[in-house]
């Protein structure tokens, strides 16, 4: 099996190592990505595919501009990036989970939003299987 591109979108780098570590548990190879801002994540993934490594997975965070890194929110960073690619792979992790702002970040094209309240091993599992998936 080839090594799975996951990019995470995501303001808190606490948020980023966590995910990345609970990632490198799993029995998939994956190889994860960060960024600390939606325009930092756009330029990643526009990066990203023209080494050939697109993203097979993007998880984005909703409140991207909390710490003032950026001003494009989860919702925003969601369109362009659809706009770049769209078949881009996008799916919402986050605490503002059951929110009129979760449901426009799945109006914008996220395939679903996860809430950030999941246990690591049921959030590894869900992701191993939205890569599975896409084989």
């Amino acid at each position: 099996m080839h090594e799975k591109i996951v990019l995470v979108i995501d303001d808190e780098e606490t948020m980023q190592d966590l995910i990345r570590r609970n990632l490198s548990k799993s029995s998939l190879p994956i190889k994860v990505y960060s960024a600390l801002s939606g325009e930092e994540g756009i330029e990643k993934y526009q990066k990203l595919v023209k080494e050939g490594r697109r993203p097979h997975l993007v998880i984005m965070d909703l409140n991207l501009t909390q710490w003032g890194k950026g001003s494009l929110d989860g919702v925003e960073t969601t369109k362009k990036l659809l706009e770049m690619d769209p078949d881009a792979n996008i799916y919402g992790y986050t605490a503002w989970f059951a929110t009129e702002w979760a449901r426009e970040l799945e109006k914008a094209g996220a395939k679903k939003v996860i809430e950030r309240t999941v246990l690591p091993s049921q959030f590894r599992k869900m992701v191993e299987e939205i890569l599975k998936g896409m084989e």
